[in-house]
Formats: structure tokens, C-alpha cells, sequence
């Protein structure tokens, strides 16, 4: 079936297919008439015409997508959708940037994938990479003529605008939640803990709390893997294979600290007389488990649209680096109980 082009929408309407250009693209340059508009819109309908995007970004020069990187940091793992963080941060991504004109490029990278090469083969207008670690691969992305937004990486450069959250402050708040109900011996399940990582930062303030309260950091209470619900229904047996010492856990992300739950409870364990939990995320999967979790909550949707907008703002010739730090809150719930000191 031949393909309706542009030229058959103008004969259909009665105007030049500059016209249509015009009406399509909506160029605020020039004055079309209402009826005018409406004749091009109902042809458009009838002819059932599709613009062709290749051809609008060969003339524009610009593609109207946004690359989006998600660094696989954990070799040999699947795409992190188990991980429902990024499903909520990529529904947010993907809903504004098709309210304003753009859509997205999804691409997960190993480690040692060059991010320029999944770029460049794309074409796009702006990337978004996702807890990115310092190192050659952003080094790299350094000369590319597109903005760059990185979410959640504590990386200080004048090449990338960022989007994050206080992660050490987030942790030290949990840890003093606990703290405050009378937990002394507290475990801390984290996915890999790595220098500039977002994990880093979580213990650091984890450490914090601990400290202020006179408490020396045990390595007997620190439980670290893979950030998934498979790892903290494993953390669970490690946790009973290593004496129960511990009273409470910080969980450095919500689908750990479910898996946690999950696996305590098939050992006959209890939520949370025997053991308070508190993760952090505040996903939907965390007000649904049972009992619900009590956890950081940060603005993930919000996070997921400023980093669009920031985008946008540095198309539009923004030249200053911007940075977007959002707020933390603790959400109570069910799955943390006062200890009475003995």
C-alpha cells in the first residue's frame, strides 16, 4: 500500500504542501487561518496521513529523542525491571517527554560498553544515563553536542547537568528512625557498595547514625549482594545463619527490603517483633507488602520529569550546568515496632 505523503494531504485540502508543513509542525513564524488549519486537519484524518519523522529530522535537524542509559553495573544481570525504582523513573520519563513533543530511546549498557557508541548510533537530542559511576565511559561523552542529564551519580562536572537526592542524609534519617525506637544492633542490606556509588553514600550515612549515637559499626550486620528481591529473600537465611543478632535493618531499597520480609517470614520469623525493617524508595510494591514498609520515600516521578525538563531547558540554550537536588521524607507504616530496653 503506497504511503500518503504530504503532497496528497495539500491536494486533498486545496493549499501547498508548505501549508500543510506549516500546520503540522505548528510554526509559530506564520499566520494560517482557521479554516485553513481545519481544512489541512480533516484531510490529514481522512487520508489517514502519518508524518514521516526520518524525513521531519533530516530537514530540522533534530530527531525529537531522548537517549535513555541505564549502566548495567552488576555483570551478567537482566535488565533491572525486577527493580521497581526504574520501572516508576522511566514511566515518568517517558509521559513527559511525549507531552512535549519528544520519545525515548531505551538501552541498557555493560560496563564495558562505550555510552559514545549507543549515542552516536542513535541520533538523539539529549541523553539521560541512569546512576552512572565516574570513569572513561562519561569522559568520553564529554565532546557530544547534546545535553546530558545524569540521575542519581555523584559525578561533578561542568559537561553534565544532574538529578538526585541527599542519599547519605536519606539513610542517616532511617538509621536515626531506628535509632530513636530503641534499636542498638542494626543490619545494613545494600545492594554492592562501591566508591561514588549511590549505595556508598547510603552506608556513609547508615555509619553517620551510628556514630552520633555512640554505636561502633559491627561487620556482622552488614549484608551486601545484588539490589534485588531474589538477594534479600537470600539475605534473610544469611541473617538466621549468622545468630539473629540484629533487631532492625535498614534496606537500601525497597524491593531488598521485601525480599527481606519474604524470606523471614518463610522461616517462621515475624515483621517486625522480630525484626523492624525499614527501606527506602517508597515504591507501590513497599504500600502493598504486607506488613506495608516503613521506608525514605523520595519523589521518583518527579525525579523522572525534571530530568526531561532539564533536557529541554538545556536545548533550548541553557549554558549554565544545572543541578536539581529533591527532598526525602520517612513514611511509617507497619514494619517497625519500639524496642524496650531490657
Amino acid at each position: 500500500m503506497k504511503r500518503v505523503s504530504i503532497k496528497d494531504v495539500a491536494r486533498e485540502a486545496g493549499v501547498s504542501a508548505t501549508t500543510v508543513s506549516y500546520v503540522l509542525n505548528r510554526n509559530p513564524g506564520e499566520t494560517i487561518s482557521a479554516e485553513t488549519t481545519q481544512r489541512v486537519l480533516e484531510a490529514v484524518r481522512r487520508l489517514h496521513y502519518v508524518p514521516n519523522l526520518n524525513a521531519r529530522s533530516l530537514s530540522s535537524r533534530r530527531s525529537n529523542l531522548i537517549g535513555v542509559l541505564i549502566p548495567q553495573t552488576e555483570p551478567g544481570k537482566e535488565f533491572m525491571f525486577s527493580n521497581p525504582f526504574y520501572g516508576e523513573l522511566l514511566s515518568a520519563i517517558e509521559y513527559t517527554a511525549r507531552k512535549n513533543g519528544y520519545h525515548l530511546l531505551l538501552s541498557g549498557t555493560q560496563e564495558d560498553q562505550s555510552y559514545v557508541n549507543v549515542a552516536q548510533n542513535r541520533g538523539v537530542d539529549g541523553i539521560i544515563i541512569v546512576g552512572a559511576y565516574p570513569g572513561r565511559n562519561l569522559e568520553e561523552l564529554r565532546g557530544m553536542n547534546v545535553p546530558i542529564v545524569l540521575v542519581d551519580s555523584y559525578v561533578k562536572d561542568a559537561a553534565f547537568h544532574t538529578i538526585g537526592i541527599e542519599d547519605r542524609e536519606g539513610a542517616r534519617m532511617a538509621t536515626e528512625y531506628l535509632i530513636a525506637r530503641g534499636h542498638r544492633d542494626i543490619a545494613f542490606v545494600s545492594g554492592s557498595i562501591r566508591e561514588h556509588g549511590v549505595n556508598s553514600k547510603r552506608y556513609q550515612g547508615y555509619c553517620d547514625a551510628l556514630a552520633a549515637a555512640g554505636i561502633a559499626p559491627d561487620e556482622n550486620a552488614l549484608y551486601s549482594d545484588t539490589v534485588s528481591y531474589e538477594y534479600g529473600v537470600a539475605a534473610a537465611g544469611e541473617y538466621v545463619r549468622r545468630g539473629r543478632k540484629q533487631t532492625a535493618a535498614f534496606v537500601t531499597a525497597d524491593v531488598l527490603a521485601v525480599g527481606l520480609v519474604k524470606g523471614l517470614l518463610q522461616r517462621g520469623l515475624r515483621i517486625p517483633e522480630d525484626l523492624s525493617v525499614v527501606g527506602f524508595d517508597d515504591v507501590y510494591l513497599s504500600r502493598i507488602c504486607y506488613p506495608s514498609l516503613t521506608t525514605v520515600h523520595q519523589d521518583i516521578a518527579r525525579k523522572g520529569a525534571e530530568a526531561v525538563r532539564l533536557i529541554m531547558e538545556a536545548a533550548a540554550g541553557a549554558h549554565e550546568r544545572m543541578e536539581c537536588i529533591l527532598p526525602l521524607t520517612l513514611v511509617e507504616r507497619d514494619s517497625v515496632m519500639e524496642r524496650r530496653a531490657r
